[in-house]
């Protein structure tokens, strides 16, 4: 195996948190033919939450960006465990869709999405991570976290 994404991780000196356990009863991935579905994943690191509250109140552009990227690092460690730890296998980044915990006059969504995108651009390159996105402001989320973030990736199927 080549590793190209497992090497490009560790160039930029990222760490993937461990993948959360579903919280209810759903799954944290469903893989149907050749697109890979993500929940929804939160801004929290190994189980421990993070950016507790709402964008236009506790939190600016900055820091909801870098919960945003949380949220991707989670993502990409979902994939690896959905993939038997062969992020090679990803062919595109089809969507991310995000939602922003905001106060109503906080209009910032998409800027706070760019955290995960540019992490998805920088980790996958152009070619495999350049994808369609959703960015919705929400009046509350799952432990009042400020961002979550889902996404939908063709992958390579096993022969």
């Amino acid at each position: 195996m080549a590793h190209i994404i497992e090497d490009r991780i560790k160039s930029l000196g990222i760490e993937l948190p461990k993948p959360s356990e579903p919280g209810a009863n759903y799954v944290p991935y469903l893989i149907t033919g050749n697109l890979l579905y993500l929940t929804g994943q939160l801004c929290h690191w190994n189980g421990e939450r993070h950016f507790i509250g709402k964008l236009g109140q506790e939190f600016g552009i900055k820091e909801g960006q870098e919960a945003a990227r949380m949220c991707g690092l989670n993502l990409i460690s979902q994939l690896k465990d959905a993939l038997n730890g062969d992020l090679d296998r990803i062919v595109k980044t089809v969507r991310l869709a995000g939602y922003v915990n905001g106060v109503a006059e906080f209009h910032g969504q998409s800027q706070v999405m760019n955290g995960v995108s540019d992490l998805f651009l920088d980790v996958f390159g152009d070619s495999i991570g350049k994808h369609t996105r959703l960015a919705v402001g929400v009046n509350a989320l799952p432990y009042n976290v400020a961002v979550e973030v889902e996404g939908i990736f063709e992958i390579t199927n096993i022969s």
